[in-house]
């Protein structure tokens, strides 16, 4: 039997109580990533701001997937995003049963997966604007995303190795 609205609106609750901090970096996340798409948008549009040799500003709309990949293919790319966002948020609680490395790593995931889809959504593109000069421009997000990938490699070294000493 499925839960009415009520219970799970008080489940819901419940589990936002018992993860604050989960709650609190997603929307700290999400909100640095809008600001800073915002901003981005208001001021860099006239041009690049050179800040050092190595990097500057650059405001760009992409239409595609990482290293310019896609390009153009924008409903595609919101059905991978919400396969994953889906994915994670019917599997976290077995992800996190793999450890808080994990866990941290899904909030990043989720955080930078949910930014970029409001972009896709509303604008029909996502917003980069952090330039290296040598890589392609990125944001906040796509920060939040590699930063959360790494942690699941690392949660994947850390259970290898414990799982060596065991033996």
């Amino acid at each position: 039997m499925k839960p009415s609205v009520r219970e799970f609106f008080l489940q819901a609750k419940d589990w936002v109580a018992q993860n604050k901090s989960v709650v609190v970096v997603l929307a700290l996340v999400l909100a640095l990533d809008r600001l800073t798409k915002v901003l981005s948008q208001t001021f860099l549009q006239a041009g690049p701001v050179k800040i050092f040799p190595f990097f500057q500003l650059h405001y760009v709309e992409n239409t595609g997937a990482a290293f310019g990949m896609m390009q153009g293919r924008n409903w595609l790319l919101i059905f991978v995003m919400l396969a994953i966002i889906g994915y994670i948020l019917h599997s976290w609680k077995e992800l996190c049963g793999h450890g808080k490395l994990v866990q941290w790593g899904c909030v990043l995931i989720l955080s930078g997966a949910l930014g970029n889809l409001y972009d896709r959504i509303v604008l029909g593109y996502v917003v980069d604007f952090l330039d290296f000069l040598v890589w392609p421009v990125f944001n906040v997000a796509d920060s939040a995303i590699t930063l959360g990938g790494c942690l699941f490699v690392l949660s994947l070294f850390f259970s290898g190795k414990q799982k060596r000493e065991a033996k």
